[in-house]
């Protein structure tokens, strides 16, 4: 009697690691496409997340400019980057649904149609509404990458190289709310406000270039070993009603609550101070545009150096955690870097406080702007590889709630972050972030301790 033999699996080039997934045998699998390809369309998509935050917070440095020209307070002309980075969530709500019916390729082509007529519109606006409505509808076709890297990631990368990937990527997409006011505020020292709107059309329009060029569908199926390619052939693998149903299962998972709740909690003050720390600085330090644009040094510098810390740090300890216990990995490995984070974030807040409360110099408040964000980032790649390892089957709807949750929280403190700092004062203001932040790290170590228990509690998704 005849067994048949099991094939034998897939190890990288290295000879010992195992391919996590198994790629199938087919040239249409993402996984066996080779590395310039898989790298060109990870550039592509980083190109896109890259701009709904360049975009929004390029605003917060022309908002006085808009002011005098729309006849309204600068608070009033604040709303509609509010307005902006809300619609960059739900954006990317609608993209990562649509996704998983359409395929990848062409709802980023189709949103990205729309964010550079939308860019165009706001650009080229006359009058306060005339910005606001197209400001607005950008930030929701601008969305799309933002909050569907991952799921790219998760398609084209094996599970060993997805922690470098997604730190790459999760450092663009933080870097660039600080890369738009930097440009745009030395723009407008000499040039009108509208200068950086045009600048940011004119990179929309490179980026949907690329898609045009180098995009390809990276959707596989492997529960039917079938592309989303062959969608029109009627072998599609969800219905629009479970696509849609797909984002409202992961909720149900106590793991996935925990993190969303942590990540809002720590983030949703990095948006917020994107958008008013300028308006904070203009009235207590008199800066103009000028000195605006150099105190974004302080968070672009951190965020390098929060990538190149991370691209060796994440699987460094990844790779100790699973030696130490007998090759066997756990998600709860990836957290392991939050503790390095926790310290930076609220010591920068902290800072932050003090040096705006007791009208000390502004290099401290660049200082603390500087820590606060390099914990951010460091803490960020951390949260999503651990979601990621938790239910890789389902990478876009992690990467969609992860990007929603925060930039809900950052538009809803960025109504009265201002009213807030002038009412109880600066120090109390961010302190009080500080403690927030301090307090829901509790959530970590519960999952550090608890959390292969909750998602056996939580149940397989089994989409």
């Amino acid at each position: 009697m005849h067994t048949k033999k099991r094939p034998v699996p897939k190890s990288a080039a290295d000879g010992f690691t195992l391919l996590i997934p198994q790629p199938s045998d087919s040239p249409d699998d993402p996984l066996n496409w080779d590395a310039f390809t898989k790298h060109t369309i990870l550039g592509v998509v980083i190109a896109c997340s890259f701009l709904p935050d360049y975009g929004s917070v390029t605003g917060a440095v022309t908002f006085s400019l808009q002011a005098k020209e729309y006849g309204n307070t600068p608070d009033i002309v604040n709303h509609s980057q509010s307005g902006n980075q809300f619609m960059v969530g739900a954006g990317g709500t609608v993209a990562v649904i649509l996704s998983a019916y359409f395929g990848r390729l062409p709802v980023l082509f189709w949103f990205m149609v729309g964010a550079l007529a939308t860019a165009l519109g706001q650009a080229l606006s006359h009058g306060f509404m005339g910005f606001f409505i197209p400001r607005d509808v950008n930030g929701f076709f601008s969305g799309i990458a933002q909050g569907g890297g991952l799921m790219f990631i998760k398609d084209l990368f094996f599970h060993h190289e997805q922690a470098r990937k997604i730190n790459l990527w999760q450092s663009c997409v933080i870097l660039s709310p600080f890369m738009g006011p930097l440009l745009a505020s030395f723009m407008t020292i000499q040039l009108s406000w509208r200068w950086p709107f045009h600048i940011y059309s004119m990179e929309t329009g490179l980026a949907l270039l690329g898609v045009v060029v180098f995009g390809r569908e990276t959707y596989y199926d492997r529960r039917r070993s079938q592309s989303v390619n062959q969608w029109r052939t009627g072998r599609m693998g969800n219905t629009f009603a479970q696509a849609m149903l797909r984002s409202l299962h992961i909720l149900q998972k106590p793991v996935v609550v925990l993190v969303l709740i942590y990540y809002i909690c720590i983030f949703a003050w990095l948006v917020a101070i994107n958008a008013t720390l300028p308006m904070i600085l203009t009235e207590q330090y008199g800066f103009g545009s000028k000195q605006i644009g150099f105190m974004y040094f302080a968070p672009v510098l951190a965020a390098i150096l929060a990538y190149l810390i991370g691209h060796w740090l994440h699987d460094l300890l990844a790779h100790a955690y699973t030696s130490r216990n007998h090759g066997r990995f756990d998600p709860e490995s990836q957290l392991i870097i939050v503790w390095l984070a926790i310290p930076f974030m609220v010591s920068g807040l902290v800072i932050v406080g003090f040096a705006l409360g007791r009208n000390y110099h502004y290099m401290l408040v660049a200082l603390g702007w500087a820590f606060y964000t390099f914990g951010v980032i460091v803490n960020s790649a951390s949260v999503n590889m651990y979601l990621l390892n938790s239910y890789p089957e389902a990478s876009p709807e992690v990467g969609m709630w992860i990007n929603f949750a925060p930039t809900a929280g950052g538009f809803i403190i960025s109504y009265f972050q201002v009213q807030w700092v002038s009412g109880v004062g600066a120090e109390v203001a961010f302190g009080t972030q500080a403690a927030i932040c301090l307090a829901v790290f509790s959530i970590v170590a519960v999952l550090q301790l608890f959390g292969r228990r909750l998602r056996e509690v939580g149940e397989e998704l089994n989409f």
